[in-house]
């Protein structure tokens, strides 16, 4: 899986992204909605640098 991107494509809209081999995105997910989701959720696995969506990091 490749690494999470933050991408700006209006000014204002944050939104993290994935591409896949071709460099066509495959999901996207708004900055904003998703830290107030991580914050109301324990994850139950580590996620490595870059894949911050997939799970906790250790501080």
């Amino acid at each position: 899986m490749s690494d999470r991107e933050l991408i700006e494509p209006t000014p204002g809209d944050k939104r993290y992204t994935r591409r896949d081999d071709k460099g066509q995105f495959t999901e996207q997910a708004d900055v904003g909605r998703a830290s107030a989701q991580d914050q109301k959720r324990e994850a139950k696995a580590e996620a490595k640098p870059g894949q911050g969506d997939r799970g906790d990091r250790r501080s």
